[in-house]
Parts: structure tokens; C-alpha cells; sequence
């Protein structure tokens, strides 16, 4: 059984604090005046702040300011650029355990287990772009002593980004420095059901950046997003969420032919080849599903696919690390386990749960519905489950759940479990347990995602190419390669060179379009 860690009472306020938009290097209300709520995930009710609920009004502003903003940071030194993102790193690393508290608040992700984790990897996202700043650098031709030719790496000029609300420091670490450090100004979209981490960090960059490089708005999706997407001056759209949002995002971005990178959702198969069950394996499987981060990643392998040989001790030893887990008070730090982000998403989660238990080929080896009575009944808490007895036909095999739920697939044939693992309208990320390297490695090769795991479950590293495959997503971050390609746009210059006489160019030389 599950352990469940008893809640903080939440503190005794009259009035939850309010919490202001960057625009243009000044924190203001939206123009028209209006406020949302954000509740907390670990007290059902509880207000944990208010912020501004930003409207198209309020993104024009934003847009204004960054647009503003960008010839003087476009044509800054790139060291300068990187002197500054080098700084911001430093000083949110002197302030990592406020941040951390803040999203395990704001998120209901545990402070030990996720929101430490999500800050330490925000530091070492500002350090890897602020490092790599230098080498937004074009190429020369060698074209003949009469020609120059070369080209330059430019950036885009105003970047919306729009965050989710599961890792949202992160997600922002992803964006944030890489478009900075390519020359580019930003407007960020924070998620509406978690704004606050992310103004916290706009907090400590604005102390180093001009004013309108980095703006920071608040509100819903549908609004604010909404108006970021379709505003002509914004020059790329950076997504991270839904890919049902996702989808729509792309539809009217294509409309106005914005540059746009989209990273999705995810139904990630995990497949464990025959051979010992070690605890490695084991803690392996653990990390790859994700459940202590409440599930809600876009990465977690929770189609588990077990070879016959090893199903029954890996179902076994997995539910009883799975029952060993702690869920409770995100703040607590015996907590490994926090809550899910909303009533939403508690309530979708328990209907994917209700139907599993319904379905008479599925056995819960592992958790089951939220408990009914106790302390977890006060905030949007689930368990982790594990069923056994899944096809890759189900619902729950095939949808993505955004929750700690894992299903287990027995397979037999290699061929047979590559098609059931690509067999999937996602291609994010999947993961090989073989101790034979070279079965995994063909395996690995053969599977239709864009970051595939072998013998590890977690592994990402700042500096590694991320983004998927299929309706997971459009194009990369996280690399150098991906700033060059998602922050940039190439510029062709061709000089002649002499002093004022004519070259006739080589017949093959198309001179004009």
C-alpha cells in the first residue's frame, strides 16, 4: 500500500498574495484590470496567489516592448549576451531552494524528487547557452579571388513562448536562454494553472537583462495564448503542451507562415528483454514511468512491455518499489510523490483509472483509485498504479493518461513488440532494458521516437537533441543544434570583389530568380 504523508495546514491568510506581468521591464496588472486565482494542488481551495488574467491587450504591449527591445540585443557582442546568461545562472543558483519551494507550491511536484531536480536543471540550461553564445556563426564558400561568399546566422526577432504547467522551469530553461543567446527578445506565456515559478525566475533575469528582452505575461490559454500565436509581430512560436493544442497552434501559425516548434505529447513503450531482474532494472523502470512526478510528463514509458520470461518477477518487484513510494505534502521531503496539477486533471486521471477496473483482462498489481478518506482527500492526489494483462488495443495502452498510471504488455517476438511500440500516433521517447548491448542498440534503432533510452530511465543531459517523432512534436531543443536551427534563420551574402571590373560567372551559375 501506498504510504500517504500528512499535509501542512495551510497558513492562515485573509488575502493571498498578488503577483505582477513583466512587460517591458516594468511589473504591471493586465490593462483591463481583471485577476485569476491560482490554487494550490496540494489544498483543495486554498489560493495561492492572484495574478493578472492578461488579455490581447496586454501580449500587444508585451510584443511592443520585446520588438522594441530587439535591434540593440540583436546587435550586442555575443559575449555580452553571454556574460549576461552566465550571470542570470549564477544568481538563480543562489536562489535555487526558494525557486524549488515555490514549484513544489505552485505545481504540486515533491520538492525532493522533482522541484530541486527542475531548478538545478534550469541553472545548467542558462550555463550550456550562455557557453555556446559564440557559435551562432555562418560559413564562407570558396568561391575564387573575385568572390566573397558566406553566410550569417540572424535570429528570428520576437520569440512567444508558451509553457506548460507540469515542469514549467524546465520547459522555460529549454527556451528562455537559447532564444536569448541567438540575438532573439522574448514574450513568455506563462501556464495558467502554474505562472508563479516562472515569474519568480523573470524575477532574478530582470535584474540583468534591458529592458523588453524578457517579458513575462499571465492569463489563460485561450486568451492570452490565443492572442500570442496570432500576433503579427511575434516571428516565432515556441509550444510546449497538448498535442490537441498543439495541432491548432500550428494551424494558425502556418496561416501567417511564422516560424513555429511544437513539443507534444507522448505514449512512451518501455521493453525489457529477457535476462536477470536487477535491482537497476527495477529503480530503471521506476524513473522511466515517471510516477514521481505524478506522471505528468510527456516522456514517461507507461506502455511497459515485459518479455514472458520476466513479466511475473518484474510485475512483482515493480509493484512492491511502486507500493514503497511515499505520496503526499509536495513540501514535505519524505514526500516522493506530490499532486497532480487541478481538479481537471484528477478527475481525468480517475476516469482512465475507473475504466481499467472495469475491464475484466486488467489486474491491479499496484494502487487504484485515490483514496476516499485521509489526509490525501484534501488536495489532488492519486497513487501510483501499475495494471497487468494489457493489450496494446486498449484505451489506456493508447492514450496519454498525464498521470501515474502504467499498463504491463507481455510480448514474446522482437518483431512483434517493435510494431506494437511504434504502433502509435506519438514518437517522443521510448526505452531498451537488454543486457545484450547489441539486441538494445538494434532495437533502439528500430524504434520510431526522437529519444530513445537504453538501460536508463532518465539520462537527459543538457547539450542532447529533444523532440519527437510523428503528432509528438516539430522540430528540437535543448542542443546547440537546436538553437541553430529553432532560433535562427540563415542570411546569404555574396560579394564581388576587384575594383570595379566585370566577372562573368561560370555558365552553371544561376544569377537570379
Amino acid at each position: 500500500m501506498t504510504e500517504q504523508i500528512a499535509l501542512t495546514p495551510p497558513a492562515d491568510t485573509t488575502s493571498p498574495p498578488t503577483r505582477l506581468m513583466l512587460v517591458g521591464g516594468t511589473w504591471v496588472e493586465a490593462v483591463d484590470g481583471d485577476w485569476r486565482d491560482i490554487v494550490s494542488p496540494g489544498h483543495r481551495g486554498k489560493v495561492l496567489a492572484r495574478v493578472p488574467r492578461g488579455t490581447g491587450t496586454d501580449v500587444d504591449l508585451a510584443v511592443s516592448a520585446a520588438r522594441a527591445a530587439f535591434p540593440a540585443w540583436r546587435d550586442q557582442h555575443f559575449t555580452a549576451r553571454q556574460r549576461v546568461l552566465l550571470k542570470i545562472a549564477d544568481a538563480i543558483e543562489a536562489r535555487a531552494e526558494e525557486l524549488a519551494e515555490v514549484t513544489a507550491v505552485d505545481t504540486g511536484n515533491a520538492l525532493r524528487t522533482q522541484a530541486r531536480p527542475e531548478v538545478a536543471t534550469l541553472v545548467d540550461l542558462f550555463r550550456y547557452f550562455g557557453g555556446v553564445a559564440g557559435e551562432v556563426k555562418g560559413t564562407t564558400l570558396p568561391a575564387g579571388a573575385a568572390q566573397l561568399q558566406y553566410t550569417r546566422l540572424e535570429p528570428l526577432g520576437v520569440v512567444g513562448a508558451i509553457l506548460p504547467w507540469n515542469s514549467p522551469l524546465m520547459i522555460a530553461g529549454f527556451k528562455v536562454p537559447a532564444a536569448l543567446a541567438a540575438g532573439n527578445t522574448i514574450v513568455l506565456k506563462a501556464a495558467e494553472d502554474a505562472p508563479l515559478s516562472v515569474l519568480l525566475m523573470a524575477e532574478i533575469c530582470e535584474e540583468f537583462l534591458p529592458p523588453g528582452v524578457l517579458n513575462v505575461v499571465t492569463g489563460t490559454g485561450r486568451t492570452a495564448g490565443n492572442a500570442l500565436v496570432e500576433h503579427p509581430g511575434v516571428d516565432k512560436i515556441s509550444f510546449t503542451g497538448s498535442t490537441e493544442v498543439g495541432r491548432g497552434i500550428a494551424g494558425r501559425a502556418g496561416e501567417r507562415l511564422v516560424h513555429v516548434s511544437l513539443e507534444l505529447g507522448g505514449k512512451n513503450p518501455s521493453i525489457v528483454f529477457p535476462g536477470a531482474v536487477t535491482d537497476d532494472l527495477i529503480n530503471g523502470l521506476l524513473l522511466s514511468s515517471r510516477v514521481t512526478r505524478q506522471g505528468q510528463s510527456c516522456t514517461a514509458g507507461t506502455r511497459l512491455f515485459l518479455h514472458r520470461d520476466v513479466h511475473d518477477e518484474v510485475l512483482d518487484r515493480l509493484a512492491t518499489r511502486l507500493g514503497e513510494l511515499k505520496v503526499g505534502d509536495p513540501l514535505d521531503e519524505a514526500s516522493d510523490i506530490g499532486a497532480v496539477i487541478n481538479e481537471t486533471q484528477f478527475n481525468s486521471i480517475q476516469e482512465y483509472l475507473e475504466e481499467g477496473l472495469a475491464n475484466d483482462s486488467l489486474k491491479v498489481e499496484q494502487g487504484g483509485l485515490p483514496p476516499s478518506d485521509g489526509p490525501l482527500t484534501e488536495g489532488f492526489f492519486h497513487v501510483p498504479t501499475l495494471f497487468s494483462g494489457g493489450n496494446n488495443e486498449f484505451r489506456l495502452a493508447r492514450e496519454e493518461i498525464f498521470g501515474p498510471v502504467v499498463v504491463a504488455i507481455p510480448w514474446t517476438d522482437v518483431d512483434d513488440v517493435v510494431r506494437m511500440a511504434n504502433d502509435s500516433a506519438y514518437g517522443l521517447a521510448a526505452y531498451v532494458w537488454s543486457q545484450d548491448i547489441d539486441q538494445a542498440i538494434t532495437t533502439a534503432h528500430r524504434l520510431e521516437a526522437g529519444w530513445v533510452q537504453v538501460n536508463q530511465g532518465g539520462g537527459q543531459v543538457v547539450g542532447q537533441s529533444y523532440g519527437g517523432y510523428k503528432q509528438s512534436g516539430i522540430g528540437r531543443e535543448v542542443s546547440l543544434e537546436g538553437m541553430l536551427a529553432g532560433f535562427t534563420q540563415t542570411k546569404q551574402i555574396n560579394v564581388r570583389l576587384g575594383h570595379g571590373g566585370t566577372t562573368t560567372p561560370p555558365a552553371t551559375t544561376k544569377t537570379g530568380s
